[in-house]
């Protein structure tokens, strides 16, 4: 079950590192003893493991193929989607989960899941984080063991440091939530945001307008356990609050043929949440909404890409926040100041000069997010070479949810595009996207057969205008093989409105509400398909762990092309070429 970081050779006595540069923090109490499986790579939990084995699923990580259960789980920090804590919290309840998680950055995903796991369900899993150099020399070792104050793995031993002391300046309003006076529900969401606020390093917490849930989405039974434990107390959101996609079309699930067993408990989870005072709005891409946030304004939002672009192109600020912490600050209407809340941590340290080729197409977009996140995987970093293009909201929507996939920043600058360009730090270092680097992420995201049996629009969630330019390229075409939108119920009334979605129906495309192609499940997607094509990078990477399929990407004319002749493009785009 061992890998580490980055070989098998033990360190020298000239390369172990000096004892200052050595060190341990116990972020959540617990002990463990067991075989450690390490990886200098970051991981998202969600799309990236199967809570139903514990093992990884992500084909492009280097622990694909891998169960976690029973080990002592290593790596830098977690990555990608914040529904992670659900899948870590339903991994422990049901006993396949990790027995401790050692990071070497700050993680806010697992940890949350970990948190909530002790918090409320009396289920403890030690979290620590270690320095870099004590991180890649307890990485080489086979077992560790993990105390109360002490982790020894091979010769090595060291002492854990406590739990950071909470240091809050709670207001009296905060006081009044943790002792129980404005009910319990807002008592237990208070306590856990002040716990996270603790280990995040927050003074003091922020008021927020608005929020939005990610938790809704019924990636385990863990998410409907959590949800209806708050519902149970009284729970009510006080301040606006949306929904994400769900995992069913919340009105057609059952006439589209899904399992009771499935649907069932995934309509009462997005109905716990509605009953909780969210509305349902069911979309991935909140920032479509007439409710989108203005600049400068101070929201909490959960859904990796609707963070990444709330930050990034409105200017608005929220922490990448986790699933059930989303709605514990719903609740509370307050969230730790801490990250890109704070100015200075807004700020772009790594530069990233793009070799931009000429005459790009929408594929340009997912792919360079893609490869920006990858380039800056811990960090916020600034796109230089782009503002030239001019990119539109459809442009910037998908570089922003391709970035939130291999990336754990929660938001990156575009030099000549994004309103906060210019805020980059005196020693960030820099950094070359290459078109051969493009080339070969294209290929990647192209290893499936030429032969299409399915193509999946709309993740995240197509926009109104993205639907008018689907319907335009079709001009009336029938399609050959099914080809399938996901959009939120507010694009769909606006598509009936328009007439488009007739006009897509009459081309033979199937259009569905609430659910995203990052949640979809058999029979709405169709059991048959083998290969899928898609214009999402995000998908593209996600598609083949969550499917079972292999996945071909192109640009949204290759994706017509391919639902007229069932055949994806056999080279490269012609920009890449």
């Amino acid at each position: 079950m061992h890998s580490i970081l980055k070989s098998d050779v033990q360190p020298t006595s000239n390369s172990i590192p000096k004892a200052h540069s050595m060190h341990a923090r116990s972020i959540l109490p617990g002990s463990a003893e067991a075989e450690i499986l390490a990886c200098e790579e970051a991981l998202s939990f969600w799309g990236g493991i199967d809570p139903a084995s514990g093992t990884v699923i992500d084909v492009h990580h280097p622990l694909h193929g891998r169960a976690i259960s029973g080990t002592i789980l290593m790596m830098p920090s977690t990555r990608g989607s914040c529904t992670g804590s659900g899948v870590l919290l339903d991994l422990v309840l049901s006993g396949r989960g990790p027995a401790a998680l050692i990071f070497s950055e700050p993680e806010d995903v697992a940890t949350l899941g970990a948190l909530v796991a002790a918090e409320m369900f009396g289920c403890e899993l030690p979290v620590l984080r270690l320095s870099r150099d004590a991180f890649a020399v307890v990485a080489r070792e086979k077992l560790a063991r993990i105390s109360a104050d002490k982790l020894v793995a091979g010769a090595l031993e060291l002492h854990l440091a406590p739990p950071t002391a909470s240091a809050l300046e709670l207001t009296e309003f905060d006081e009044a939530l943790l002792s129980g006076a404005k009910g319990v529900a807002a008592q237990q969401a208070m306590r856990i945001i002040c716990a996270m606020a603790a280990q995040q390093g927050a003074r003091r917490l922020i008021d927020v307008s608005q929020a939005h849930i990610d938790g809704c989405i019924y990636a385990s039974p863990a998410n409907l356990t959590f949800a209806e434990a708050f519902a149970d107390l009284g729970a009510r959101v006080c301040v606006p609050t949306t929904m994400n996609a769900i995992s069913v079309d919340h009105e057609n699930w059952r006439a589209q043929g899904v399992a009771p067993d499935f649907g069932n408990p995934a309509q009462r989870l997005a109905d716990t949440y509605v009953r909780m005072g969210c509305a349902p709005s069911f979309t991935c891409a909140p920032y479509l909404l007439d409710t989108s946030p203005k600049a400068g304004e101070a929201i909490a939002w959960a859904e990796s890409n609707a963070v990444v672009y709330a930050n990034s192109v409105l200017g608005a600020r929220t922490a990448k926040h986790p699933d059930f912490l989303d709605l514990c600050i719903a609740l509370t209407g307050r969230a730790p100041l801490s990250g890109v809340y704070l100015d200075e941590h807004r700020q772009a340290r790594r530069i990233l000069d793009v070799e931009m080729p000429t005459n790009v197409d929408d594929s340009f977009w997912p792919l360079i997010g893609y490869l920006a996140g990858k380039a800056a995987p811990d960090c916020i970093p600034v796109l230089r070479g782009l503002a030239d293009t001019r990119p539109g909201q459809t442009e910037l929507k998908a570089l922003c949810a391709a970035f939130g996939t291999t990336s754990a920043a929660p938001m990156l600058h575009i030099e000549g595009v994004t309103p906060e360009a210019g805020a980059v730090h005196s020693e960030a270092d820099r950094q070359t996207i290459t078109r051969m680097e493009m080339q070969n992420a294209w290929r990647t995201f192209n290893e499936g057969p030429e032969k299409v049996e399915l193509v999946a629009l709309g993740s995240p969630h197509a926009s109104l205008a993205e639907c008018r330019e689907l319907a335009a390229m079709l001009a009336g075409s029938r399609t050959a093989i099914p080809t399938i939108v996901t959009v939120g119920r507010d694009t769909l009334r606006a598509m009936r409105g328009e007439g488009i979605l007739d006009i897509l129906h009459q081309s033979g495309v199937q259009v569905v509400a609430d659910l995203c192609w990052c949640s979809i499940s058999e029979p709405v997607f169709p059991p048959a398909a083998r290969t899928v094509m898609t214009n999402s990078g995000k998908y593209a990477h996600y598609g083949p762990g969550l499917s079972g399929r292999a996945v071909r990407f192109g640009n949204l004319a290759q994706c017509v092309t391919a639902a007229l002749t069932g055949f994806a493009a056999k080279e490269l785009p012609q920009w890449l070429s």
